[in-house]
């Protein structure tokens, strides 16, 4: 049922829960009023449970495509545009590159100390996430100095994973590194209210590469 993916790290060989079926049956049967009522009984579970799990994200989706039409998805600004919200990536993409963020057409394109850190066509790609920026802490409701204190944990990063299966591509996203109780990871696994996180982008990602739209 895919609802189980795996990653190997060196000798190891980790299991995660698969966000990605839960979540499709979750947007074709679930109305507002039944998605709000679970999520409260959730978050009450959540409380009363309270036992953090993993600080890693791991998002596993099936998009009928090539491996190297999604890396040019997941690399060329005419692409990132249509599925990241008008944001577009410029970069060579080669190990220790920058990755300049164009938040819009008319912006200029500016460097948030992103960089490339694997760079293996149409198979890997990983790269170091931003930190938290200014527009972050009205989301937040951090204060300056909060958001000053924010700024001081460590970098995560992104890893995407492609793996040819006959008319499909296998895309595994893994965004690790945070700190326990991070509101990055909430944020970028979409938690947080003002953010679909990872889970939107792919949804838009793979309708895009297998529709031609978002």
């Amino acid at each position: 049922a895919q609802l189980v993916t795996t990653a190997r790290r060196g000798r190891e060989k980790l299991h995660y829960l698969n966000a990605m079926p839960i979540n499709a049956i979750a947007e074709r049967w679930m109305d507002q009023y039944d998605r709000q009522r679970a999520g409260a009984l959730a978050d009450l579970q959540k409380a009363l449970e309270a036992t953090p799990m993993s600080d890693d994200f791991v998002y596993t989706t099936y998009i009928r495509t090539t491996p190297e039409q999604l890396w040019r998805a997941l690399t060329e600004p005419a692409f990132t545009r249509q599925y990241w919200g008008g944001a577009a990536f410029e970069s060579d993409w080669q190990a220790g590159s920058p990755i300049l963020v164009q938040d819009s057409p008319d912006q200029p394109a500016r460097d948030i100390e992103q960089r490339v850190l694997v760079s293996d066509p149409y198979k890997v790609l990983s790269y170091s996430w931003h930190t938290y920026q200014p527009n972050h802490a009205p989301l937040f409701g951090w204060s300056a100095e909060e958001l000053a204190e924010r700024r001081k944990e460590p970098r995560s990063k992104v890893t995407f994973e492609l793996e040819p299966l006959g008319e499909t591509v296998k895309l595994t996203v893994t965004h690790d590194g945070f700190v326990p109780g991070s509101p990055m990871m909430e944020a970028v696994s979409g938690k947080r209210d003002f953010s679909g996180g990872w889970p939107q982008i792919l949804a838009d990602l793979k309708t895009l590469l297998e529709t031609g739209r978002v």
